[in-house]
């Protein structure tokens, strides 16, 4: 898939952009610590290029703070399209400034920042709405447009089908449009709040708010990774009156109880949908996945995905459909990327359900509001998603060991060279040959 992808996207050509991924090198020569992709299950930990300011507004991070998500699962197994040998994941980092272009005003070396997963023109109409994740200037990637008739801002570290930007498991990234795509953070706040500002956090909270849970909602939520466990807490904080919460993996399922949720093993029941009515008769009134589509549930799907009949699988989608009530609300914020058959139409159209895909959530509309109202007030700590914190050095053991859920690993605080020592209540640092067994 990955060589037919970039032979099509490389006879389309690139589509222009006010930024270009490519980096400039260090004059020194000298190299950085990075995780790369060389293929399906092929992750390392390579000495890359520190790179350069590249174009006027950059700025050079040097990383503090860097993260595994779900979503760099379907990198790993070579879900998405266009990854390139060599290309450095990560889109999820936080740092200190390293280096500023000389249009830069807004930030000085030595500045703590959180960098957002997309990469934001600031100028845009979308970006003008605080949409970011939707800016039109900065992914030239012509095999996304043709797929989707419009293309997503650039991301960081998630292959050239957005744009093929060097990512942020690394000790150095260049951060392109720096006085946009950065967000200062005081000092008061520590690094392992900080970092899950760059994407799980803004994309928990608008999973919930674009779907529009309201006070005395009853939520469904399939999936209870960091996402899924996010979405809980910002749906109480929202008003919602009951919280059903659907997965498979007992600590997973242990900790939405502890939070007040009630929860479904979907391992153990034989019709998800029908549990949820007997549980909230009528149905719910907003269901959210905030799970993977890389892990079909039945024999079918497993056959199609393996045949390559379909990219994605619409199991958890159809649940939805049929347990929300009529008129009922369902959101997307699971990544989904391609094709999938079977999807459940005639319930969709026949129960007026709103069918909501949330899009790649859009940081910048959020960043500052969550940190201002919720980390800084104490009434979001982020520091419980956060299982195990490792050094970059062991970022492809993680790889395996996350893909695979060894050792009850969930979010993950990875440490450079660079870090600060664990905040108060934050995991301490170990190896994953510790405890991935």
């Amino acid at each position: 898939m990955q060589a037919a992808a970039n032979i099509i996207q490389s006879q389309l050509g690139k589509l222009p952009t006010v930024v270009q991924p490519e980096y400039k090198h260090r004059q020194d020569g000298s190299t950085m610590k990075a995780l790369a992709w060389f293929g399906a299950t092929d992750v390392r930990v390579i000495d890359a290029p520190i790179p350069d300011i590249t174009e006027p507004d950059d700025v050079i991070v040097k990383v503090t703070g860097t993260t595994i998500c779900g979503s760099d699962l379907h990198l790993y197994h070579g879900e998405i399209m266009a990854l390139q040998k060599g290309d450095i994941l990560g889109h999820e980092f936080m740092g200190v400034v390293d280096r500023i272009g000389p249009n830069v005003k807004n930030f000085t070396v030595g500045q703590r920042v959180v960098a957002s997963f997309q990469i934001a023109c600031g100028k845009c109409r979308y970006c003008k709405e605080g949409l970011s994740s939707f800016c039109d200037n900065t992914n030239n990637s012509t095999l996304q447009n043709y797929m989707y008739g419009t293309r997503d801002a650039g991301f960081f570290g998630y292959s050239h089908f957005t744009g093929g930007f060097p990512g942020g498991q690394a000790e150095y990234v260049r951060v392109p449009l720096g006085e946009v795509n950065l967000l200062a953070i005081p000092n008061d706040v520590s690094d392992e709040e900080a970092l899950y500002l760059s994407d799980v956090l803004p994309t928990s909270y608008h999973c919930v708010v674009d779907t529009g849970v309201q006070e005395g909602d009853t939520v469904g939520i399939w999936g209870l990774g960091p996402i899924g466990q996010c979405c809980s807490r910002w749906a109480k904080l929202k008003g919602a009156s009951r919280i059903i919460a659907i997965d498979h993996v007992p600590e997973r399922l242990q900790r939405a109880k502890e939070q007040g949720c009630e929860v479904i093993d979907f391992s153990m029941v034989k019709d998800v949908s029908q549990k949820v009515h007997e549980m909230v008769p009528g149905g719910l009134d907003v269901a959210l996945d905030c799970g993977t589509f890389h892990e079909p549930k039945s024999l079918l799907h497993k056959g199609m995905k393996m045949l390559m009949l379909e990219t994605d699988v619409p199991e958890t989608a159809n649940e939805m459909i049929m347990s929300v009530r009529k008129m009922g609300r369902c959101g997307l914020i699971a990544a989904y990327a391609g094709f999938t058959n079977g999807f459940n139409i005639g319930a969709l159209m026949e129960k007026g359900v709103r069918f909501i895909g949330n899009g790649q959530a859009p940081v910048h509309k959020y960043w500052k509001e969550i940190l201002n109202d919720y980390i800084m007030t104490g009434k979001f700590d982020p520091k419980f998603m956060i299982s195990h914190r490792v050094p970059l050095e062991d970022m492809a053991k993680l790889y395996a060991a996350f893909d695979k859920r060894m050792g009850g690993v969930e979010k993950v605080f990875v440490e450079t060279q660079f870090s600060s020592p664990p905040s108060d209540g934050a995991p301490k640092l170990s190896r994953v040959d510790d405890w991935a067994r």
